[in-house]
């Protein structure tokens, strides 16, 4: 009995002093290397960024802000507009940092956040591309870890940069932009406009003829008729600050002189209305995922056809909008990170 009773005795203390062992090499430590910012250049500003660009117009600042370290995964984001602001992707935070993703808000050139020398001659995707690659090797961006994200005119850009740099690049996303403007404008007349009230098409319609694109009317009718069935499926009171704030900041000379009056198509003397790369997109080669949208002012047909022209693509379709990160977030960040954990993974 004394036996059993001193093995028993032992084979506890065996136990505990296993189990002790276990508890003390879990590291004590749980700061996360992801939010730590500790003797990098950036932690004084908390990420931020003021990069400089070199242009044919002089050198000027542009915004930048880190959220996150990941030395395999760098999500650079582009912006819409052109004129718009990283705002667009404020709800990012809500789904990137659980995931250890790293990404970087941008504000390209004369947008809210960056300096404004206000030249229109500066306002062409060949400045914009090489601005793209000053911020790439400012932020040491290479093609083991930098994932290009662009949305709306950030599609744009993204493509181009893709067709000139893509050795750069691990990934591409090109998200809610279709690869012609000619395409885009048709969708818009043939497809989307007739979905309105015709009244209401014809008023819109008069209003751009004479270029009355200031007129309370023009907006308060693309607002309530257009944007929220294909910009954001959301009645207006209920949008996000960030989009708020993202049509607070726009840029609008920008805009006008690149995009045009407004996403209903690009018209009058827009510089991108007749941007079309259709026929250069199975030159690239990288990991691309195109994200497209059902109710989206981009025909999502076109969209799925473009992850087919590149060589090595997926399509994602969400049934939001064209800021379907919004009105459908569960779709779009789903397929958003396992496309980036893919990648990485090699299992793309």
């Amino acid at each position: 009995m004394k036996n059993i009773f001193f093995y028993f005795l032992l084979t506890t203390f065996l136990l505990a002093s296993c189990n002790g062992n276990k508890t003390s090499q879990v590291p004590t430590n749980d700061k996360s290397d992801y939010l730590d910012y500790s003797n990098l250049p950036d932690q004084f500003d908390g990420g931020i960024n003021m990069i400089p660009i070199k242009t044919t117009k002089g050198t000027f600042n542009v915004y930048t802000k880190r959220i996150g370290n990941n030395p395999k995964m760098k999500v650079l984001l582009l912006h819409g507009g052109p004129g718009g602001t990283h705002e667009e992707f404020g709800c990012f935070d809500g789904y990137l940092p659980k995931e250890g993703i790293e990404y970087i808000y941008y504000d390209q050139l004369d947008s809210y956040y960056s300096d404004k020398p206000n030249d229109s001659t500066l306002w062409t995707t060949e400045h914009f591309v090489e601005e793209v690659e000053q911020i790439r090797k400012t932020l040491g961006l290479n093609k083991d870890n930098f994932y290009l994200f662009g949305q709306s005119w950030g599609g744009i850009l993204a493509m181009e940069y893709a067709l000139k740099y893509q050795d750069h690049l691990k990934g591409l996303i090109i998200s809610n932009m279709m690869a012609s403007a000619p395409a885009y404008g048709k969708y818009a007349n043939e497809v989307l406009g007739p979905q309105m009230p015709e009244d209401v098409l014809n008023e819109i319609r008069t209003l751009e003829s004479n270029e009355d694109y200031t007129n309370p009317r023009y907006e308060e009718l693309l607002m309530n008729n257009y944007y929220t069935e294909h910009i954001l499926r959301m009645p207006l009171e209920k949008w996000p600050k960030s989009v708020n704030l993202l049509f607070e900041h726009l840029n609008y000379n920008i805009y006008l002189y690149m995009q045009g009056p407004s996403e209903f198509g690009m018209v009058g003397n827009a510089t991108l209305k007749d941007w079309d790369v259709s026929d250069r997109l199975k030159t690239i080669s990288i990991p691309t995922l195109v994200i497209g949208a059902q109710h989206d002012t981009m025909d999502p047909k076109h969209m799925e056809w473009m992850s087919n022209e590149v060589q090595n693509g997926r399509f994602l379709l969400t049934a939001g909008s064209h800021l379907s990160q919004y009105d459908d977030q569960k779709t779009f960040f789903n397929g958003l990170i396992k496309f980036i954990k893919d990648v990485d993974n090699k299992t793309f």
